[in-house]
């Protein structure tokens, strides 16, 4: 028999690595595994201290921009977040051998925005100021050409050379409920603006947040593995607070555990952003089982079966180890 406290966890499914996540980690590995070490990464690959903190131990060196890297020919990878065009641009005029890790999903809105941009349209984007996938989208047209928004108040205060000549998207890891409430914004002040032919918010943001509005309002906490800088993570947090547990939580890892949060609770609702492997969530129930009697129930929204290849020069050389 054992004295420790019952703690319930209700496991968010799905949770942790999307599609373009895990495609992103492969592009680096699999690089090291065929130009050896060191390969360049220009910003964080994903936000997720755990993966860059690991890749970096393969001989992954992580840059903010491109002169920071030696003209040593060594191979540079573009984060999943997507880069402005002015990037690749600058690669090439360095004849640098660069890999591109953007997300597909974050490659479609670029595609929707250049798109909408050659029709004569003005872009509103709604999404994070500063953020690398709102720069890197942001980019892809002519300074001027895109105006950001994040809240009501920002369309309302919007002012654009003409209303009748607009189209908007989005950055991919946003809100759901806050992003559907922009749009109807826009669409109230500019009636003829133009949507997305499909939803730009992925659908790994959108399962995992309908994940938690499941388990919130039956939680007396909720952990949300993460880091700081992921933006899909952040956002789990605030619909755990949104859909009924205000005491929601982003947990790094099982080293930040808030003990505190925990006292006298019987159910812990436990996700983990769309940048956070598995590991980070085995260690933190690890960590609770030190300290609780603990059962995990599993509450399973969807399954996921999307899978994005990686580029065709990083499949031949798979194909070739496996031939030799």
């Amino acid at each position: 028999m054992t004295n420790l406290p019952a703690l319930k966890i209700l496991l968010c499914a799905p949770r942790g690595f999307c599609a373009g996540v895990d495609r992103a980690i492969q592009i680096v590995e699999k690089s090291l595994e065929k130009y050896g070490a060191p390969v360049y990464v220009r910003h964080e690959i994903v936000h997720n201290k755990y993966v860059v903190e690991s890749l970096r131990a393969q001989g992954a060196v992580f840059v903010e921009e491109l002169s920071e890297i030696p003209d040593d020919g060594r191979p540079v990878i573009f984060s999943a977040h997507g880069v402005p065009k002015s990037v690749p641009a600058d690669a090439q005029s360095r004849e640098m051998f660069y890999i591109d890790a953007t997300c597909p999903l974050v490659t479609k809105v670029h595609n929707e925005a250049e798109r909408h941009h050659k029709m004569g349209l003005t872009i509103i984007l709604i999404g994070h100021e500063g953020h690398p996938e709102v720069i890197g989208t942001m980019g892809q047209l002519p300074e001027g050409s895109v105006y950001l928004v994040e809240t009501i108040e920002d369309v309302e205060k919007l002012v654009v050379p003409d209303p009748t000549k607009l189209a908007h998207c989005s950055q991919t890891t946003l809100s759901v409920d806050d992003t559907s409430a922009v749009v109807e914004a826009l669409k109230k002040k500019f009636p003829m603006i133009v949507g997305p032919n499909r939803e730009d918010i992925c659908y790994a943001t959108t399962n995992r947040q309908l994940a938690v509005k499941e388990i919130a309002p039956k939680s007396d906490a909720v952990f949300v593995i993460g880091s700081p800088n992921s933006s899909n993570s952040n956002r789990l947090v605030e619909v755990a607070k949104v859909y009924g547990c205000e005491n929601a939580h982003l947990v790094q890892d099982d080293s930040n555990i808030p003990w505190a949060s925990l006292e006298n609770i019987k159910t812990l609702g436990l996700t983990a952003g769309a940048s956070a492997p598995d590991i980070l969530i085995e260690n933190v129930i690890a960590a609770l089982k030190q300290k609780y009697e603990v059962t995990v129930e599993e509450v399973v929204l969807t399954k996921e079966n999307v899978v994005f290849n990686i580029p065709r020069i990083l499949r031949e050389a798979e194909e070739n180890i496996r031939k030799s």
